[in-house]
Order: structure tokens, then C-alpha cells, then sequence
């Protein structure tokens, strides 16, 4: 057996069996073997690292890079600290919003940011395979995909097309928030689907869960703000 799949056995023992740990083995075998070093070993240490490319970002600080030094090195392999669970929205982009080059980030992204079933399986490989430390559920204000949500569950009209799968798939996180009392119910909304997704990816069985409970693994909510270019934590 392969050193890769002989290095996966211990994490996946409890969670999912030998079937998880092969599967896992067989898509990591050649890659991971010549993965470069990760920028931090420990989810609290890649939480920090997000938030401080952030805070280089909103306030126009952002760190010089020579984009095309470690391309060849990139040939490789990957081993990003962090993933990001975000919003398709074109005025968020994560290696931007987080100053982070190439290399750094393990990106989904879907209009809404809630989690699909191939979205889950990238960031259950992100972080099994690749070794992601955090997982940022990513959205923003002023989000059009919540907002479509949060007029079609109150008007009861259906979107055209696939666009009303958005609304179905944000619906059990937003609804609750249409019936609590309060100002400014959009943002509300906004925060209540990024934290419905949170919980959801916190306790999702095989492999994130498990690894939540052991401590290898951290699963956050934030937003990003346009106006300002802030990340604030939810």
C-alpha cells in the first residue's frame, strides 16, 4: 500500500472505514506526495492568516507579490491552508478579499454560498485530501441570491428556470428569519443562511464532522462587507 494511503488510515479509522480511506488514497496518490509546505499547520493559526490578509485588504495595504514566482513549483502540488464556501458574486473574490496568491485557498463558489452535494465533496477533498485547516461559509452584503430568496418566500413567486433550485436550497436557512421581528431584514437573512450552512458543514458525516470533533478541522461564518471591504465574523 502507499505511504499516502498507509497516512490516511488513522483519520478516517471510525469514519467511513477502509472504503473512505482508499477512495481518499487513490485521489490524493501522486499529488500529495509532492505537495509544498502549508503556510500554517492549525485551524486557529489559518483563521488568523484569513483575517489578517483581510485587514491588509480593506485598508489598501495589500502585500507585494510576484505572481509568477512558484509557478513551476505550483506544478507539483497544492497544499492550501484554508477553504472558502462562497457567493458567486463577481465583487468577491477570495484571494482578493483575503490577500492570498495562487496556491493558498481552496475555492467553491455558488451563487448564495450553500452547500451542494459536488460543493461538499470539494471541500470534504480540500480538506481530507489537501489539508485545508478552516472552512469559511463566505457571504456578503447586499447578496442578490438572498434577496431573490427572502421576496420569493414572502410573495410566493417562482423564479424561471434553475434559479428557483437557488431558492429552494437557501430556503431552510432564510425562512425562520421572515418570522422573527426585526430591522433591516435582508442582512439578517444574509447572516442566518451563511450560519445555516456552517452547522450543516460542522456535523456532515464521514469525513468534515469527524474532523471538526477532533480538532483538525474549523468551520466558520463571516461576511464580507462591499462598502468597506471588512470580513466580520458571524
Amino acid at each position: 500500500m502507499c505511504n499516502v494511503c498507509l497516512s490516511r488510515r488513522g483519520l478516517f479509522s471510525g469514519a467511513g472505514g477502509l472504503a473512505v480511506t482508499a477512495a481518499v488514497g487513490a485521489l490524493s496518490t501522486g499529488a500529495a506526495m509532492a505537495q509544498p509546505s502549508r503556510s500554517v499547520e492549525t485551524p486557529d493559526a489559518a483563521l488568523s492568516l484569513l483575517m489578517e490578509g483581510n485587514a491588509r485588504y480593506a485598508s489598501g495595504k495589500l502585500a507585494e507579490r510576484d505572481f509568477s514566482a512558484g509557478r513551476a513549483a505550483r506544478t507539483l502540488g497544492q497544499a492550501p491552508f484554508a477553504a472558502i464556501l462562497g457567493c458567486a458574486d463577481s465583487r468577491v473574490a477570495p484571494e482578493l478579499v483575503f490577500d492570498q496568491t495562487a496556491g493558498e485557498l481552496f475555492i467553491v463558489r455558488v451563487a448564495g454560498n450553500f452547500v451542494t452535494p459536488d460543493g461538499l465533496g470539494s471541500l470534504e477533498y480540500g480538506a481530507a485530501v489537501l489539508g485545508t485547516k478552516v472552512i469559511m461559509v463566505l457571504g456578503h452584503t447586499s447578496c442578490g441570491a438572498v434577496n431573490a430568496t427572502v421576496e420569493a418566500l414572502q410573495k410566493g413567486n417562482t423564479l424561471p428556470g434553475h434559479i428557483a433550485d437557488l431558492v429552494r436550497a437557501m430556503k431552510p436557512g432564510i425562512e425562520p428569519v421572515l418570522k422573527t421581528p426585526g430591522d433591516d431584514l435582508r442582512q439578517r437573512a444574509v447572516v442566518a443562511n451563511i450560519q445555516h450552512n456552517v452547522r450543516r458543514l460542522q456535523t456532515e458525516k464521514p469525513i468534515l464532522g469527524d474532523m471538526v470533533a477532533a480538532g483538525k478541522l474549523k468551520v466558520v461564518g463571516a461576511y464580507y462587507d462591499l462598502p468597506t471591504g471588512k470580513v466580520i465574523m458571524v
